[in-house]
């Protein structure tokens, strides 16, 4: 006779496959020397100053000429500033990132996050103009996804739906109006918090540091970012219908 037994943790293929990559970069990035590594981060860590002080690139003081200013708007997010940074935000990309993976499917999942990271890298540069700090992590995409999540977690049935057997293709309702979602106490009570967290621990850093070593303006840019583009991302369907209830054969 064989026992069935469920898995400890049931999380999605795609989210498995994220955590093993960021994951992985950063094990890779731990092996190598240390010179290495900086010039690993200043290539693909996003960093204000590639926009705002050409000479910099001619003279090859920022790594990646003209192509990182473009792809350094993404990856900067698969970076992480050591273990716990990175166990952090694999963390809340778990918790959050699981159940708007589960309601969008895989490719509405990364084009939020996708819009998210880059949102926080355009937030970021409004902040720090002129900064040759490379900034790196996925903070910024996993709160457009936590966003993307507080649009339908907290509403009636809003967990259930996206955990249930209709996850990840069929939704039982759409998401509520924004105005909506904020009247609720569990939302504002939420946001609040982290708001809040966010200015905090920034504050703290450039007091005991004297710059800003938290990058939460670009946190703000990927919340704001998932927040506002998941109802147009978000797809709803409704569940399938029941089926019919045949009438018993009351033939003798």
């Amino acid at each position: 006779m064989h026992s069935h037994r469920e898995p400890a943790f049931n999380l999605p293929g795609l989210m498995v496959g994220c955590l093993a990559v960021l994951a992985g970069i950063h094990a890779i990035r731990w092996l190598l020397p240390y010179r290495w590594d900086v010039h690993l981060v200043f290539l693909f860590g996003f960093t204000p100053a590639r926009y705002t002080e050409p000479f910099l690139l001619g003279g090859g003081a920022v790594p990646g000429g003209f192509g990182a200013q473009l792809w350094t708007f993404v990856t900067y997010g698969f970076l992480h500033g050591g273990w716990l940074h990175l166990m952090v935000n694999l963390a809340w990309l778990v918790a959050f990132g699981t159940p708007v993976l589960r309601r969008l499917g895989n490719r509405r999942f990364l084009l939020l996050a996708l819009a998210a990271t880059v949102a926080g890298a355009l937030a970021h540069l409004a902040t720090n103009w002129g900064s040759v700090v490379p900034m790196i992590g996925a903070s910024a995409g996993i709160s457009g996804l936590m966003a993307g999540a507080i649009r339908f977690v907290f509403q009636s049935g809003g967990l259930q739906d996206s955990l249930g057997p209709y996850g990840g293709g069929n939704r039982r309702q759409p998401v509520a109006p924004l105005i909506e979602a904020l009247r609720n106490r569990t939302v504002l009570v939420f946001v609040g918090f982290w708001f809040a967290i966010n200015i905090v621990f920034g504050v703290a850093a450039i007091g005991v540091s004297g710059g800003d070593s938290i990058a939460w303006q670009a946190h703000f840019g990927g919340f704001f970012a998932g927040l506002f583009l998941f109802p147009l991302i978000d797809r709803t369907v409704p569940p399938p219908e029941p089926a019919p209830e045949w009438p018993h054969d009351e033939r003798p």
